[in-house]
Order: structure tokens, then sequence, then C-alpha cells
């Protein structure tokens, strides 16, 4: 079971189209294309977190910088310069990404380490290994798991 779109995900697209919830991760190059498809939708998406240092050794760092941003109302400019860019993503080229995107760096890294914050990536692991999720990118697409997009058309 999958929980629906809240006010605490990340969204972006109109309100009324078919709902999208993202289960990625910053340094998985298939969540990048993923990334890259999506933006160009129509669709109302969430982005969720699905970060597994398992998987990625900065997977959940990335996530937390990401929320971090996001406390700064720049989640998706950050989302879409991690993915945009994913050669750079050690802390110097995050704080660069900041002072690109006009984030205050102070509070930025104040933030990173508030423990709320690796709460809610953990939190979004769980419901995507609860929505039966194996791997980054995972999607549900309007209350349906797909481990692939559909094909465009």
């Amino acid at each position: 079971m999958v929980d629906p779109i809240g006010p605490d995900d990340h969204i972006r697209g109109p309100a009324d189209s078919g709902e999208l919830i993202v289960y990625a991760e910053f340094s998985c190059p298939d969540c990048a294309v993923a990334a890259a498809r999506i933006k160009e939708s129509d669709l109302r998406v969430a982005f969720r977190h699905f970060a597994l240092e398992s998987r990625s050794p900065r997977a959940v760092k990335l996530a937390i910088a990401s929320e971090a941003a996001g406390r700064q109302g720049l989640f998706w400019e950050f989302h879409d310069s991690l993915f945009g860019d994913q050669g750079h993503l050690d802390d110097p080229h995050l704080w660069q990404r900041c002072e690109m995107l006009g984030i205050d760096l102070d509070r930025f890294e104040a933030d990173r380490r508030d423990p709320l914050l690796a709460e809610r990536v953990a939190r979004d692991g769980v419901d995507a290994m609860r929505a039966g999720a194996t791997g980054a990118p995972s999607f549900v697409i309007d209350g349906v798991l797909a481990n692939s997009l559909p094909a465009a058309g």
C-alpha cells in the first residue's frame, strides 16, 4: 500500500492531471534519465527518496541535502541540479550548487545536521519498500507500482 500524495511530499505539476510518485536517489544514472523525461510530462509528480547506502555511499547524504534545500523552498531546483550533473556530487560541489541557486549555505549546513531530515529520508525508503519497490527508480502511477515509465506517446 502506498501513501497517497500529501502535503509533506515534494510536488510539481498540475493538480488536475494524473499522479506519479517517483522513488529515486540522486546518484542513480537511471533515475537521472527518468527525471529528465518526467520533467517534460504534464503529470502531477511527487518525489520520494529511495536512498540506500548499500547501493550508493552518498545516497542518503544527497537526499538529506535535497531536503535541506527544500527547507529554503528550492527542493526542485536542487533536484534538477543534482540529476543534471551527477559527476559532481561531493560536498564542495554541493556548496557551489547552493551558491548558484541562492541557498543560504550556513542554514543549509545546519539543516543537513537536523535528524528530522534523516528521518524523512528513511521514512520515504520504508514507504518505497512497503509499496513493493525493489530498486530505483520505481514509480507509482495512479496508485499502481511500476518499475519503469510507460513509453512516451
